[in-house]
């Protein structure tokens, strides 16, 4: 790997994702849920990490595994905002560009493991 996290630009898409999450929290309706803020945020925050961290050990086999925890946290984040939705706090169109970030990046990392696993058969 001699690519440097930043320039993945499925981490782009994760900082762009963590940034609609952290505006969306400040909406009034969330003043109160601290879990859940706290929650979610920690599930956002987790995509970009994992990526970089996996990065980090120029080894594809111990990227794919931080790929696939970071996909987690994807769809992690993806329930939240739909529990967020189902629970009053915001509506759909207050989600939705987050929503379909997280469909983004779920199939771009999915199409990266794809990639990495094919390297690794090679």
């Amino acid at each position: 790997m001699t690519k440097s996290f930043e320039e993945f630009e499925v981490y782009k898409k994760g900082i762009l994702l963590a940034k609609f999450i952290f505006e969306l929290m400040n909406n009034k309706s969330f003043e109160k849920e601290f879990g859940f803020k706290d929650q979610i945020k920690r599930a956002v925050i987790s995509i970009t990490n994992n990526i970089a961290e996996g990065s980090e050990y120029n080894n594809n086999k111990q990227l794919i595994k931080y790929l696939k925890i970071s996909k987690g946290s994807c769809a992690e984040v993806r329930s939240m905002l739909i529990l967020s939705r189902e629970l009053g706090l915001c509506n759909q169109s207050e989600i939705q560009k987050s929503y379909d970030i997280t469909i983004e990046i779920s199939q771009n990392l999915s199409n990266f493991i794809k990639y990495l696993n094919t390297k690794i058969d090679a």
